[in-house]
């Protein structure tokens, strides 16, 4: 760890911790452009940043971590572009499950899995049951994601529960709404960071942050670490969070 970075860490107040930390993850595309490279080296870049993070995330002491990796829109890129994600998908999943399984970080997924092709969701499953037990960090990788996508199942799910009896349609408000979306079971996001300096939520977790602090910075994700971690921390921390409340 840096001497900035520890520095950093010091003036966390571990008591005032976000229990979710949520991240979309920005700007591969562009860093790989500056430096003359293609699309694909920008997100092998960013895998290095996402270890980097996971760990600092994992030392304070956050208890999950949600990481908005793939989106539905995602699909509509370069055929070339795609195809090399998912293949970066699989190798980065089979590369770093052991590692984080010796830190006693717990890997999940957010989307629709299901669409994906049967090795990439081999590789997924894999790297879920190797680390179901782990009470560490909760590792939440957003896949296949998207916030309308997601609350359109829900409605579904919902309406269907309800025309065979087992909803009735005064009975549902938010919570039960909750319980029907792909993050049941996790809390809602209390920190959203977006990288590459974007003033925008692209469709992530549109129910969920309805009262999340947000946190942007100009830092393009491959080159965004533990101490860029530190800082949206410490900022968060000196906020009042009231929820529509007066203080």
């Amino acid at each position: 760890m840096t001497e900035k970075a520890e520095k950093l860490k010091k003036n966390i107040d571990k008591r005032r911790l976000p229990i979710h930390v949520a991240i979309i993850m920005d700007g591969n595309g562009r860093w790989a452009k500056k430096r003359d490279l293609p699309r694909t080296a920008g997100h092998e870049a960013g895998v290095d940043a996402v270890r980097e993070v996971v760990r600092a995330a994992s030392e304070i002491g956050i208890k999950y971590l949600t990481l908005y990796t793939f989106s539905v829109e995602n699909w509509k890129r370069p055929r070339e572009e795609v195809a090399a994600l998912m293949r970066l998908l699989s190798h980065t999943t089979r590369r770093e499950i052991d590692e984080l399984n010796r830190n006693n970080v717990k890997l999940i997924t957010t989307g629709r899995i299901d669409e994906f092709s049967l090795s990439r969701r081999k590789a997924l499953s894999l790297g879920r049951d190797k680390t179901k037990n782990n009470t560490g960090l909760v590792l939440n990788l957003a896949l296949n994601y998207g916030g309308r996508t997601e609350i359109v199942d829900a409605v579904r799910a919902i309406a269907l529960a309800v025309h065979s009896g087992h909803i009735r349609p005064g009975e549902i408000n938010e919570a039960l709404f909750s319980d029907y979306l792909y993050t049941v079971g996790l809390p809602d996001p209390d920190l959203l960071i977006r990288t590459s300096g974007e003033m925008r939520i692209s469709n992530f977790l549109l129910w969920q942050t309805s009262y999340t602090e947000m946190y942007v910075t100009d830092i393009l994700w491959p080159d965004f670490g533990r101490s860029d971690l530190f800082k949206a921390i410490i900022e968060f921390q000196k906020r009042e969070r009231r929820f529509g409340k007066v203080k």
